[in-house]
């Protein structure tokens, strides 16, 4: 039995004026990004949407004073990533009615972004993760495969050099050169989501090293199902605020002890991840791996 994330009235039927929304937008919000989350937020809506915050400093009263603030749903827990509230909030059978579901982060700024636009794309690609490219001259880009391509709708893997042969040419079949997406701006199809969900561990909350598995929840050839949407692109701004209990801080003085924690223990969780993966697919005897390691 699913279930779905419409908010129902306490008494009579649910208004019918508008067509049931068919895809859903999840961002991990602080008040301090309040403006740039409200522009995400309205853009969402107005594509029918449904729309969840998770609200990872505990505010929420002030976000009343959006005119959209009742038309979202709010979830609230003290410094939780996103990947926390997913796990317990979306679950694949209550957002099984959901097409898409997008999980962002919210240092992104959506001006050159149409999310129906965006849907139409993934669906015509068949891409089951995707995620929009990012605009070079103004985000923060950490995977050259993220940038925007001004000469393609969408592209699926990138070509570079390297030192000791490990660049990125038209034979590279493993991430980041292919089948990879960055984990700030996801978006999965419903059967994408459902095998991603499981995939993401309960107590790894940063959820490092997830990135490099999702190809195993693409649904077929994650160098084909995969991509990054050139025409609807994003700009990451790079400015993390989960963790950093100094409001009066800059975001250019980010780089606090808190931040480093957070870094820490991100890498710390990677390595857990990375063994509790090998210890599995030691301890599957009938795991017939579909993206084996090249032999180096």
């Amino acid at each position: 039995m699913t279930s779905n994330l419409e908010m129902r009235p306490l008494w009579g039927s649910p208004k019918r004026n508008v067509k049931s929304s068919t895809n859903l937008f999840c961002v991990a919000v602080g008040i301090r990004q309040k403006e740039r989350v409200d522009k995400m937020v309205r853009k969402f809506l107005s594509s029918n949407f449904v729309v969840m915050l998770f609200h990872y400093d505990g505010i929420v009263d002030e976000w009343k004073d959006l005119d959209w603030s009742d038309r979202v749903i709010h979830v609230s827990a003290i410094n939780q990533t996103k990947w926390w509230f997913a796990k317990r909030f979306l679950h694949p059978d209550i957002v099984a009615e959901y097409s898409y579901i997008f999980v962002w982060d919210e240092d992104l700024g959506v001006a050159n972004f149409h999310p129906k636009r965006y849907i139409s794309i993934v669906e015509d690609e068949g891409l089951e993760i995707s995620q929009p490219a990012l605009d070079l001259a103004k985000s923060e880009v950490h995977h050259q495969i993220t940038i925007r391509s001004r000469n393609s709708k969408v592209h699926r893997r990138i070509y570079k050099s390297g030192d000791s042969g490990n660049g990125c040419d038209g034979n590279s079949t493993t991430p980041p050169c292919t089948g990879w997406i960055e984990v700030m701006a996801p978006v999965f199809s419903r059967a994408a989501w459902r095998c991603v969900w499981f995939m993401i561990q309960n107590d790894l909350i940063h959820a490092w090293g997830l990135d490099i598995r999702l190809g195993y929840c693409a649904q077929g050839d994650r160098t084909e199902n995969i991509g990054i949407v050139d025409s609807e692109y994003i700009v990451h701004y790079g400015l993390p605020t989960l963790g950093d209990t100094d409001e009066k801080a800059s975001y250019k003085s980010y780089e606090s002890n808190a931040r480093i924690e957070v870094r820490r223990q991100s890498y710390s969780e990677f390595q857990v991840f990375k063994k509790r993966w090998k210890n599995a697919v030691d301890q599957d005897e009938c795991w017939n791996d579909p993206f084996p390691e090249p032999v180096k």
